[in-house]
């Protein structure tokens, strides 16, 4: 996986309040976007299931559950990393995001880094028919909104 999008944002909280906004509040913070939807039926809430092979799922309004994908790196209050699938996705294909949490002074940065990205063809409904430049941007401009909604989240609590 080469192409990432790389956003960060400073948050008026500690590293540790920051992993567990990120992780157990996701519901709170996150804001399903019609360009990046997980399924056709994108209205519903995300959930961690904390640890190393624990999962990032979508509880579906229907009551069915996606699994978004697996965590492969769970390192509070440091660093997460997680699988990212979307239901049009091949059983082959996925990207991965990697979250860090570092401590300056009162705030914490949070960077999110979503690598792999060139792996999904240009053609595919994930990528809309956007040239790959075109699409990072797009996310990664919806990566800043979702960090500073968890960031007032983070602050909040």
């Amino acid at each position: 996986m080469t192409s990432r999008v790389l956003v960060a944002v400073r948050v008026n909280a500690t590293p540790e309040r920051a992993f567990e906004a990120f992780t157990r509040d996701i519901a709170q913070w996150w804001k399903p976007a019609g360009l990046f939807s997980f399924t056709r039926e994108d209205a519903g809430a995300l959930a961690f299931e904390p640890g190393v092979g624990g999962r990032l799922t979508l509880a579906l309004q229907s009551g069915g559950v996606f699994e978004v994908g697996k965590i492969t790196v769970w390192q509070p209050p440091s660093e997460l990393t997680f699988e990212w699938r979307q239901q049009s996705f091949a059983p082959e294909q996925k990207t991965e995001v990697c979250v860090r949490f570092e401590p300056l002074g009162d705030q914490t940065r949070v960077t999110v880094e979503h690598r792999g990205w060139d792996t999904i063809p240009r053609h595919h409904a994930a990528r809309h028919g956007f040239p790959l430049p075109v699409f990072q941007l797009r996310h990664a401009e919806w990566w800043q909104l979702l960090l500073e909604s968890l960031g007032r989240v983070a602050e909040g609590g």
